[in-house]
């Protein structure tokens, strides 16, 4: 299977998982015009899912290094398949509730307030199953990040006083979102052997987590998804056939956000072997700088907020990009 081999490669692969899980939500944005949500996210499970198959049957299957993937799954002990599919469990709960807090409120808001917290629990949960990196270095950088974090939600506590259609409970699924978010990576890195050129028996390869992590997300949006549809948080319930009356731009957009999403996730996996767990798990969440800027720049998702936000806002952005630079050199 195809591994990487140096930390700088890794750090380069951490960066693309930035921007991937910090854009492919601008999916989600095209399509909220004419497509629901809820409707949205059954196109964005499906190219989750799509991406991991292509990915482990192509770059999990070729090279010196490694076990191909079928080989792979045919020698996996239950109990690491388990460990996979639970973390997509988690996952999906996870960033259903995130997905509604930007139709509610915004990339802006929903990603550094979900995704930071997120980041910090994270980072803290692989650090202690894997202590790889500067503990000062990397605590520092969580420490600016919690403030990133409460600067965001006091800015966008100020906007919502002022500005009519938005509620706190965009902020409220946020925070839950968040603390979801944040457990999930542990439990796919803990099915894994820990150097990706030497495997180990039961244990499974990047691309085998991946894919088992994207079926525990299918399986558990049949039950997720189904209930948000039928009492959904902003507006009326939708039906199946709502979805079978979609536009092939509107399915296509959604699959596209997942694949795009599942791109960022292969590679944060691939960079954790150069890297660990903790750094690559918490460079990727850089993507709250990303979806930022997406939501205050391009979006404008803060047009109308009073004097004074603008200033939060960048400072929280610098809090952000100082934290993140004490993780890169964490290693």
């Amino acid at each position: 299977m195809f591994i990487i081999n140096t930390y700088g490669t890794a750090v380069l692969f951490c960066l693309i998982t930035m921007l991937c899980w910090g854009s492919w939500a601008n999916t989600q944005k095209l399509a909220a015009g004419t497509w629901r949500f809820e409707l949205f996210y059954w196109d964005y499970v499906l190219g989750i899912v799509v991406f991991a198959l292509l990915s482990a049957l192509t770059l999990g299957s070729m090279g010196e290094g490694g076990r191909p993937f079928l080989a792979d799954i045919r020698q996996a002990n239950p109990a690491n398949l388990g460990s996979a599919l639970w973390g997509g469990v988690l996952f999906n709960a996870a960033n259903i509730l995130l997905g509604s807090a930007i139709a509610i409120a915004g990339m802006s808001v929903a990603f550094p307030v979900g995704i930071g917290l997120a980041l910090v629990i994270g980072v803290v949960v692989n650090y202690l199953n894997a202590p790889v990196g500067n503990a000062a270095l990397l605590f520092g950088g969580m420490a600016l990040i919690v403030i990133a974090i409460l600067l965001n939600a006091f800015a966008y506590r100020r906007t919502a006083t002022r500005t009519t259609g938005r509620s706190t409970k965009g902020l409220a699924l946020s925070v839950v979102a968040g603390c979801l978010m944040g457990l999930f990576y542990g439990n796919v890195a803990q099915a894994m052997f820990p150097d990706f050129a030497v495997p180990q028996p039961g244990k499974l390869s990047p691309y085998t987590a991946v894919f088992f992590f994207a079926l525990g997300i299918l399986l558990s949006n049949l039950l997720f998804n189904t209930l948000l549809m039928r009492r959904p948080f902003v507006g009326t319930p939708v039906s199946y056939g709502d979805y079978g009356r979609g536009s092939g731009r509107d399915h296509l957009t959604g699959v596209l956000g997942g694949m795009i999403w599942c791109l960022g996730m292969l590679f944060s996996i691939l960079a954790s072997d150069k890297a660990g767990p903790a750094i690559s798990y918490g460079l990727g969440q850089g993507a709250t700088v990303v979806a930022a800027l997406w939501g205050i720049y391009v979006w404008r998702e803060f047009r109308a907020a009073p004097k004074g936000v603008g200033a939060l806002l960048n400072a929280m952005l610098i809090c952000y990009i100082i934290g993140l630079g004490l993780l890169i050199v964490a290693r």
